[in-house]
């Protein structure tokens, strides 16, 4: 058995996948680094060994919630500076939300190498530990009239066209413990007697490069009970004449800690659950730590050889 320290490094693509959610998520970029203790059990110089790894380390990873339809808000029987009754409408078009994560892990795997060739499987305990969410969205307000048509882009009532809005937030709902399963596969770099079939001489150093992928089995988020954005209760018709706009009022939840909208304009729960994944590409350096072998001349009888208080029949060998 051969004890073993090193690190690692991965790089890849991180997403949250929902269940039962109408928003969808795409990859983005992640990394990570770490440290770990291995185990190999099996002959020094055999083919095949087994594998024991436990570490720590920590992971970044982006990625973006996709809204799949614009979200409104209205505010009923509002009055204009000439008194006419009109609804508010506050539309959101193009959102999207765009979340980080620093995750914290402690990788407890096992696995089987042969020749150059190795796989391990096992979970990752982890701790989300930094998770911010950017908003970026458009938002449109127009003016449903009772008695005339709609009326858009109309600044001195306070009907804007495309106004870009970003609100940058920390994510409140997302859990801290996570739990993902893990897998890799892949091979030793610099691996020279695949011909006779073991490492000569004695292996000191060993690297990796594998494919990985990591599954989170716990749900990522709890329950969001925000509005999905919130907006002034009701219309200020001379708001045009002053410093502060409807629009500055306006106020957006991240995806995840939020209520979403269906197309009839009704409060939703986001989802069930959402759930980690991240895949990606993992580099890694282990360094054998000394070991204590079999001595050829025992250092007892060879300090009794060296001052003459006996003689060779008396000296301890050990094969």
């Amino acid at each position: 058995m051969n004890s073993y320290v090193g690190a690692y490094a991965n790089v890849g693509e991180w997403s949250l996948i929902p269940t039962q959610s109408k928003y969808g998520t795409s990859f983005g970029a992640a990394g990570g680094l770490g440290f770990l203790y291995e185990l190999q059990a099996g002959p020094t110089y055999g083919q095949t060994r087994f594998l024991f790894d436990i570490g720590v380390g920590a992971d970044y990873g982006m990625t973006s919630f996709m809204q799949g339809s614009n979200a409104k808000v209205t505010l009923d029987n509002q009055e204009d500076m000439q008194r006419d009754i009109f609804d508010y409408v506050y539309e959101i078009q193009n959102r999207k939300d765009n979340y980080t994560n620093l995750a914290l892990r402690v990788p407890i795997m096992f696995g089987l190498q042969h020749r150059q060739f190795y796989m391990m499987a096992g979970v990752k305990l982890g701790a989300n530990v930094m998770v911010n969410a950017n908003t970026t969205a458009n938002v449109r307000t127009y003016g449903n009239y009772h008695d005339f048509d709609p009326f858009y882009n109309m600044p001195e009532y306070q009907f804007f066209d495309q106004i870009a809005l970003e609100k940058k937030q920390k994510a409140g709902s997302v859990k801290m413990v996570n739990l993902d399963l893990s897998f890799e596969i892949g091979g030793r770099i610099g691996y020279l007697t695949d011909a006779v079939g073991y490492d000569v001489p004695k292996r000191k150093i060993e690297y990796r490069l594998a494919a990985f992928i990591d599954y989170g089995v716990l749900d990522f988020h709890k329950a969001g009970v925000n509005d999905f954005f919130s907006a002034p209760d009701s219309y200020d018709p001379i708001a045009a004449y002053k410093t502060t706009t409807m629009i500055d009022d306006l106020h957006v939840n991240d995806i995840m800690s939020s209520q979403s909208y269906d197309e009839n304009d009704n409060a939703v729960p986001f989802a069930k659950s959402v759930n980690n994944l991240m895949v990606g590409l993992k580099f890694t350096v282990l360094f054998q730590l000394p070991e204590a072998g079999k001595c050829v001349i025992c250092r007892d009888a060879y300090r009794s050889s060296a001052s003459g208080g006996g003689s060779r029949r008396r000296m301890k060998y050990e094969e």
